[in-house]
């Protein structure tokens, strides 16, 4: 079983707004609500993709209470757990300004909420896929991520980890199987800057040496690279299409990679359907649908 977990989930509001004015009144042109952050997401596309997934996390209010109905709606098995205080965010994404956002802050999340969440990661065993994805409420302590792989190491569980800074060098030494930084997010952790496809290899490579097994990295229109464990790399600049929506184009590679692996254990394989789900979802409204995806990958390959 694959199990995403998303910290601090939210309702998105994508909006368009024709002909933006600032300190005036605007009126939608289209929108769109769904349920929000990189775990859900990833567990979208491979519902998407026919394999089954159970998204955990913490849902507050009645935000909470329609996260869980649009999950539950889109096929997705859900296992939240409900915080009494607070609601969850509600996220406000402007399409008309590309990369224009207003995010909520989300709930508290105590120390013994934490703790529930543990009890019910460790059920995991051999074989299963843990996907830990995006930022964490300000509530919570900065070594979450890595006090859950540490908890669960030996267990024979397949870590899958798409975050940034610290969170993400602090579960290195875990041996997570895959990593997806982008092309920005690597050269912040190096202090340089990193715009081809070429130039991020060694850097994907010195996140091997600090312990990641495969370290896939998306560059936006650049394409994307795969640093494999067997030592291999691929690379592909990015398909032809129209970009209509880039929320959630990242975590639509993580679920496309993953699905492609647990397919046919094969990295080639892999790294394209995660090209293809991450391309199939910037070229959609919403997140890619299979046929979307598949046709993309026969193109790619």
């Amino acid at each position: 079983m694959i199990y995403t977990v998303t910290f601090n989930p939210s309702l998105d509001y994508i909006v368009s707004v024709d002909e933006f004015k600032l300190g005036l009144t605007n009126r939608t042109s289209s929108e769109l609500l769904l349920p929000g952050g990189k775990g859900i997401n990833v567990s979208t596309i491979l519902t998407n993709l026919g394999i089954e997934s159970t998204a955990l996390g913490f849902v507050a209010g009645f935000t909470g209470d329609e996260i869980i109905r649009r999950v539950e709606q889109i096929g997705v098995r859900s296992d939240f757990i409900r915080i009494e205080d607070g609601i969850s965010r509600i996220n406000v994404k402007l399409k008309s300004i590309d990369g224009t956002e207003i995010n909520g802050m989300g709930p508290d999340i105590s120390s013994e909420k934490t703790e529930e969440l543990m009890k019910k990661l460790d059920v995991l065993d051999e074989g299963d896929v843990l996907v830990l994805a995006g930022s964490i409420p300000a509530s919570m302590p900065d070594d979450i991520y890595s006090r859950i792989l540490k908890r669960l190491e030996g267990k024979g569980v397949t870590f899958v980890v798409d975050a940034t800074g610290g969170l993400l060098l602090n579960v290195l030494k875990y041996h997570p199987f895959l990593i997806k930084p982008n092309n920005h997010e690597l050269g912040d952790l190096f202090g340089v800057e990193l715009k081809t496809r070429k130039e991020v290899v060694p850097y994907g490579r010195k996140l091997q040496e600090m312990g990641a097994k495969n370290v896939l990295i998306s560059m936006a229109g650049e394409g994307a690279v795969l640093v494999a464990e067997d030592g291999s790399v691929y690379d592909t600049p990015a398909p032809k299409g129209v970009l209509v929506n880039a929320v959630g184009s990242g975590d639509s590679m993580v679920a496309g990679f993953t699905a492609g692996w647990m397919e046919k254990k094969d990295y080639r394989h892999a790294f394209y359907m995660g090209v293809a789900a991450g391309s199939a979802s910037a070229f959609s409204e919403y997140l890619a649908t299979k046929d979307e995806i598949m046709e993309l990958y026969q193109k790619i390959v």
